[in-house]
């Protein structure tokens, strides 16, 4: 009897996953890039709209 040996997929579903996992950081970490844009020109142009302003001026 000769028994055929199957092939391993461990460390392509390994490189799979990490590949899946870096690529929804990227896309989540791109989504988020203007999502503060709006309030950063409100602050810039008046900085008491911000949270962190310095109370003691």
């Amino acid at each position: 009897m000769s028994e055929v040996q199957e092939k391993d997929y461990f460390w392509f579903y390994v490189a799979g996953v990490i590949f899946a996992v870096v690529a929804l950081v990227f896309i989540i970490k791109g989504s988020e890039h203007g999502k503060f844009e709006s309030t950063a020109k409100a602050i810039s142009e008046n900085p008491s709209n911000s949270a962190y302003r310095n109370n003691n001026l």
